[in-house]
């Protein structure tokens, strides 16, 4: 049997009870006012502008980063930066405007039935409109250690094409069949920075064997480009290797340039036969 105290009556007690259980209720209630977003208040003592006059909110679920893989090459690597490397970084060459026709052509020649096709530069495989043609600059390994800029390129007539796109489109690498390792990777990234990326379809870090496919003017995804960055900075034992429908980054403006190469020659990226086998 519960004991009162001597000097109150249960039912002054009862009452007590019964009040604190409705303020207590009150306290609830107000607190679930409390926790709704506000907009935050500068009166009181809290200096004017302490809390920003805004909705404040967090996300529940934050982005995941894009994961790259790498792959090790077959042998040694480069013996001169790539940065410095006038056949990775194709900003070292640069290149000069030319006239030429703004089409895909047709020449003879050897046929390769596995050679990269720019089509698969995009999601939709497309024929993309021709805006302009260029004169890649030769480079000269004789004039320094890491070799200077020498006289445009003029055969083949073209040897880098700017094409229209629209601006953060996702773009990828050209599609070829054969498999570079087990893994299905298609190509290896051999230089890469924030516009720019050079992909050799080979484990060769070297731009002297198969096809390589120089992009310009395109936003490398950030992942993609911290990975390339850390393995050149460990000494290019590993590359990031890329698969066919696998993006590397995004369209910066309204066009990206290509060029194209086999065994080191520069080819003219608008010959049918090679690189625009659909169409």
């Amino acid at each position: 049997m519960h004991v009162f105290p001597t000097n109150t009556s249960p039912t002054t007690t009862m009452r007590r009870y019964a009040w604190f259980g409705l303020a207590f209720v009150g306290l609830l209630w107000l607190g679930g006012f409390a926790t709704q977003p506000t907009h935050a208040q500068t009166s009181g003592t809290m200096p004017a502008g302490t809390i920003p006059d805004q909705l404040l909110y967090l996300p529940l679920v934050a982005s995941p980063a894009r994961l790259f893989d790498a792959i090790f090459v077959l042998e040694p690597p480069i013996d001169r930066p790539a940065a410095t490397n006038g056949d990775m970084n194709l900003a070292l060459r640069g290149y000069t405007a030319t006239v030429a026709a703004l089409t895909v052509i047709d020449v003879g020649g050897d046929v390769d039935d596995d050679a990269p096709q720019l089509d698969g530069l995009f999601a939709v495989p497309r024929l993309p409109t021709f805006q302009a043609a260029y004169q890649v600059y030769d480079w000269n390994w004789a004039c320094s250690a890491d070799g200077c800029r020498g006289a445009s390129l003029v055969e083949p007539p073209i040897t880098l094409l700017e094409m229209a796109v629209t601006p953060g489109e996702p773009l990828f690498i050209p599609t070829r069949n054969a498999p570079i390792d087990r893994g299905g990777y298609k190509a290896l990234v051999l230089y890469a920075e924030a516009q720019r990326i050079t992909v050799a379809y080979t484990r060769q870090d070297t731009p002297a064997v198969g096809y390589l496919i120089h992009i310009e003017d395109v936003t490398v995804e950030p992942a993609l480009l911290t990975l390339y960055n850390a393995l050149n900075a460990a000494g290019r034992a590993q590359l990031p290797a890329l698969r066919n429908r696998e993006s590397f980054g995004v369209a910066t403006g309204t066009t990206i340039k290509v060029a194209v190469r086999d065994t080191g020659s520069f080819l003219d990226p608008r010959v049918r036969k090679d690189w625009w086998k659909s169409y």
